[in-house]
C-alpha cells in the first residue's frame, strides 16, 4: 500500500515538474527532506526561488486536491523551506510557496491548477 502511494505521488510530481518546465521554471531539486518535512519540488521562476507542494488525486471523493492542505501541513512546508534556505546558506533571496493541485479522473487527462504564492 505504501509503495503504491509513493508511486502515485511520484507520478504526480513528474506531471508537476513537466508543467513547471513548460511554464519556464527551472527545477533545482526534488524531494528535499528535513526532519519530518518534505518539499516536493524546489524550482526557480526567473530570479525567485519557489517551493512547490504537489497534491495529486485520482478521484474527487474527498473534494479537490487544493483543499487537502491543512494548517499544520502549511506550517511544516514553511519550516522545511526555511531549513532549506539555512542549510544552503541562501540569504536575500526572493522566495514563495506554490501549490500544484492535479486531479486525474479515470480515463481523463490531468487537470492542473497552479496556485502561485498559495500560503
Amino acid at each position: 500500500m505504501e509503495q503504491n502511494k509513493r508511486n502515485t505521488g511520484s507520478y504526480g510530481e513528474d506531471l508537476a515538474c513537466k508543467f513547471l518546465e513548460e511554464s519556464g521554471f527551472k527545477i533545482v531539486e526534488r524531494n528535499y527532506f528535513y526532519g519530518h518535512g518534505e518539499i516536493d519540488i524546489i524550482a526557480k521562476d526567473g530570479d525567485e526561488l519557489v517551493f512547490v507542494e504537489v497534491k495529486y488525486r485520482t478521484n474527487d471523493e474527498y473534494g479537490p486536491p487544493e483543499l487537502s492542505i491543512s494548517k499544520g501541513k502549511q506550517k511544516l512546508v514553511r519550516r522545511t523551506a526555511e531549513a532549506y534556505l539555512y542549510e544552503h546558506e541562501i540569504k536575500d533571496q526572493k522566495c514563495r510557496i506554490d501549490l500544484i493541485a492535479i486531479l486525474q479522473l479515470k480515463g481523463e487527462k490531468p487537470k492542473i491548477n497552479h496556485i502561485i504564492n498559495a500560503f
